[in-house]
This record gives structure tokens, C-alpha cells and sequence, in this order.
């Protein structure tokens, strides 16, 4: 039987429950005041080139401190260069391999005595290889999944701390639409990317139960984008499957930040994918080779080297 005080608790679920809709629902229909960046110290990975360096122009005119880790030196000078001339003011350029445990946190020490606590953390650094699962060797199975996922591991480690303790703070992760679905000639890459998904989506929970609500967390599921990792890549259905500029991602993303979005799926429509489990796996399958995704990937990966 019922008692009073579970009476009261089901009354007060409901009223949350209620709330929260229509709080949902405005924001989508009038959508909330964007947060300015002015003083901000923006960490972004994978920032030479692609997504990472579109991202670091795009806070280059918001007034926040950028901070750039990536292996390519040479590219990850340029992008310092370019976000100068798009008028950041501060701008720091750091070699890292986001997939070294010790290098992550030897240089968020760096950046935390040099430019101070990180509060908006971008992980962008990625890499995809392109492989069919019995062609890929174990030891760079591992290597996605430390430059993919376990870097992201040790940056929120790094960072995260500091955050928790002022209550305030952004993590952002790009993720993709594989790590929803699969993508056929990746599944080091999609595993990758599912496991971002479900740590994040987890680490929001755990944070939110914890009473740190200031600090926001943003998912990206971009389709497939025009950048070195998917070299060669041509949609054969670019109406159902879009093929994006980084530019263009890259605004999504600074603009979902802004609306501290949780997840940014592109395109929307393919928010669907949630509903994957419902779908009969047949019918799953026939949709997919009816957008031709494993040719475009055997055009893009499965091309034969000229020497």
C-alpha cells in the first residue's frame, strides 16, 4: 500500500517531470540568452587542422583564451597564427599526444601554471583508419581507442577537478553519428566513439547527482566531415547523408556551447537513431546500402596506393 510519503514523492516526480518539459519545450521554441566567452580559457585538442582549427577561430573572436594541443606542430602554429590575426589576444600552442597518459598531465600542469584552470575543455583529437575489422592489427586497434577515447579520459581527469571545486566548467566531446549507429569499415573508430558517448552521457549523470550543475556537458555527433580523417570521402545520397565543411561544424558547436546543448547531432534528422533498437536489423541493413556508405568508404579507404 501507498502511504502518505510515497504519495508525496510521486506527486513531486510529477511536478519535476512537468516543469522540466515545458522548461525543454520553451527552449526549444524560444531559445535561451547566449553565454559570452569573455575570460574564458578554452582548451581544444586536434587543433591543427579540421574541426579543431575552426573551432579555435570561431573563439577567436569571442575574447577567450585559447588553448591548442596537438601533435602537429607545424599545422598547430598556423592555427596560433590565424586565431591571432581573428583577434585572440592570448593565444598558447602546446605539443601534445593526447593519447600519452603522462603527457596529458604533464602538460595540464604546464597550462594551469602558465595560463591558468581550463573552463571549457573541447576533445577533438581523433583519427580513423579506415579498415575492415579481420584487416586491422591489434596494436592499432589500441591506438584508436587511445588517441579516440582514452585521451579524452585523461583530459577530464586533468581538468575536471578543478571544475568540481569552483562549480563551473564545460566539457565537449566530438564524438560522431558512428558512435550511434556503426560505420562500415570502422568499428575501432565506432568503438571509440560509442564509448565517448556512454562516458559522457554517464559523467553528466554522475555530476548532476553530485550537485555540480554549473558545469555543462555537450555531446557532438556530426555526419561525415570533409577533413583528413575521411580523405576521399563522397556521399552517394548527399540529401540523406551530407558530407559537411568543418567551418560549418565547427559553428554548430560553438553555437551549441553557447546554448549548453547536450547533445548536437547533424543533420537533426538523424536524431532518429535513438530509435535504432525498434528497427528490424534487415531493414536497418537495407536502408544503409541503400545510401551506399560501405561504397563511398571503399572509395575513400580501399583505393590501392600508388607508389
Amino acid at each position: 500500500m501507498f502511504n502518505f510519503r510515497s504519495i508525496l514523492k510521486i506527486l513531486q516526480f510529477l511536478k519535476l517531470l512537468i516543469f522540466y518539459f515545458f522548461e525543454s519545450l520553451i527552449s526549444f521554441i524560444l531559445p535561451p540568452c547566449k553565454k559570452t566567452f569573455a575570460g574564458e580559457i578554452v582548451l581544444i585538442t586536434g587543433s591543427a587542422n579540421g574541426i579543431g582549427r575552426q573551432i579555435a577561430l570561431k573563439f577567436a573572436r569571442l575574447e577567450a583564451t585559447l588553448v591548442l594541443w596537438d601533435i602537429d606542430d607545424e599545422g598547430n602554429e598556423e592555427t596560433r597564427r590565424l586565431a591571432q590575426e581573428n583577434g585572440a589576444k592570448r593565444v598558447f600552442a602546446y605539443h601534445c599526444d593526447c593519447s600519452n597518459r603522462e603527457e596529458v598531465y604533464k602538460q595540464a600542469d604546464k597550462v594551469r601554471e602558465e595560463v591558468g584552470g581550463v573552463t571549457i575543455l573541447i576533445n577533438n583529437a581523433g583519427i580513423v583508419l579506415g579498415k575492415k575489422f579481420w584487416d586491422i592489427p591489434d596494436e592499432d586497434f589500441e591506438k584508436t581507442l587511445r588517441v579516440n577515447f582514452l585521451s579524452q579520459v585523461w583530459t577530464c581527469k586533468a581538468f575536471l577537478p578543478a571544475m568540481m571545486t569552483y562549480n563551473r566548467g564545460h566539457l565537449v566531446s566530438t564524438a560522431s553519428i558512428a558512435g550511434l549507429l556503426g560505420l562500415y569499415r570502422a568499428s575501432d573508430y565506432t568503438a571509440s566513439k560509442s564509448a565517448i558517448i556512454g562516458m559522457l552521457e554517464t559523467l553528466d549523470w554522475e555530476l548532476y547527482y553530485a550537485g555540480k550543475r554549473g558545469i555543462k556537458t555537450t555531446i557532438v555527433c556530426p555526419n561525415f566531415v570533409n577533413s583528413k580523417l575521411i580523405r576521399g570521402y563522397q556521399s552517394q545520397c548527399p540529401l540523406l547523408s551530407p558530407v559537411y565543411e568543418p567551418e560549418y561544424v565547427a559553428s554548430k558547436i560553438v553555437s551549441a556551447i553557447q546554448k549548453e546543448q547536450f547533445y548536437l547531432i547533424l543533420p537533426p534528422t538523424l536524431r532518429v537513431l535513438g530509435f535504432k533498437t525498434f528497427i528490424p536489423r534487415k531493414i536497418m541493413l537495407l536502408i544503409l546500402s541503400c545510401l551506399k556508405i560501405p561504397n563511398s568508404m571503399d572509395k575513400a579507404f580501399g583505393r590501392k596506393k600508388k607508389h
